[in-house]
């Protein structure tokens, strides 16, 4: 498939097609760029026209047009030649028990030594980051959730929240866990688009149960990224340090949808959140087309500080 995927996140911006060339049009300029080199187009702006002769030549060109609301994939617009099963999905579907698993234990392993860094970042004092440490690159069962709950443990105590508990659920109301909430559904969203840039069909996944109307390998390639989110949420606590201002506001909206813009290290290169999910994403569809675990390569911040 051709390499790109092309982000449109110009709060105004005209997109159309002429002699071949993707053009996008906003009040800073025109860019331009071969459609035979695009794989899919993402288009995340509030705002954006985009010309009927785009779709066409779109779908002349196998390219994927993902229309988001809230960065949310809304509408998938594919070729008819994409819109049935591919080889892509057919391999999806045949991986083995085996590798599966592989898929999940190297998800599993990454998350929770994203996690220590993390803690051991917030907290290198905290009495519980030797067994946090022990844990994240042992092999002992249920490790993903003993992890977790030595992480929140000392997440809360070095927030000045000793008795905080991670809960699930909406963004109504305020405190940590809403903050951390609206930030996750951002990290999916983000995740979402790469993977239908990819042609991937995120409604099979590698460990979370399929359930209606639910996207589980979105659920399971986020799993390493949840950090990012914790860190970006700690560095708004830290400029707003009063409880009351812990709500989903206008304001922590726009700030929280920064993050996929920070920078982090990722095998040797140092990219964007966004760029990183996208190569984290393109090394699964590598190894689900090969059946072969090793191209599979989930996220960890070895060659980052989370201090940016």
């Amino acid at each position: 498939m051709s390499y790109h995927i092309v982000s449109i996140d110009s709060p105004q911006c005209s997109l159309s097609c002429k002699d071949g060339q993707l053009t996008c049009k906003t009040p800073e300029g025109e860019k331009k760029l071969p459609l035979e080199d695009v794989a899919s187009i993402i288009v995340t702006s509030f705002s954006a026209s985009i010309h009927s002769n785009l779709f066409l030549e779109a779908a002349k060109h196998g390219v994927a047009l993902i229309i988001c609301e809230d960065f949310k994939p809304t509408s998938l617009v594919l070729p008819a030649n994409r819109s049935t099963d591919t080889l892509l999905s057919r391999a999806l579907l045949k991986l083995e028990e085996r590798t599966l698993a592989r898929f999940w234990q190297q998800t599993v392993d990454a998350k929770c030594r994203n996690q220590y860094a993390l803690a051991e970042h917030l907290a290198p004092g905290d009495f519980a980051l030797r067994a946090l440490h022990e844990c994240a690159w042992g092999r002992k069962p249920h490790k993903e959730a003993i992890c977790a709950k030595l992480f929140w443990q000392i997440f809360g105590r070095s927030q000045d929240e000793p008795e905080f508990q991670r809960e699930r659920g909406g963004t109504s109301g305020g405190g940590l866990n809403n903050l951390l909430n609206y930030g996750y559904a951002v990290l999916l969203s983000t995740v979402l688009q790469k993977l239908f840039g990819v042609g991937l069909d995120p409604t099979f996944g590698i460990s979370h149960v399929t359930r209606e109307r639910s996207t589980p390998l979105a659920y399971d390639i986020m799993e390493p990224f949840r950090p990012c989110v914790d860190w970006r949420v700690v560095q708004w606590v830290r400029q707003n340090p009063t409880a009351e201002r812990w709500e989903v506001t206008p304001a922590f909206r726009k700030w929280v949808t920064g993050f996929p813009l920070e920078r982090v290290g990722y095998l040797d290169l140092d990219l964007e959140v966004r760029g990183c999910i996208e190569g984290v994403v393109r090394g699964f569809r590598r190894a689900v087309l090969a059946g072969d675990s090793k191209f599979y390569k989930p996220w960890t911040p070895k060659n980052s500080k989370w201090a940016g």
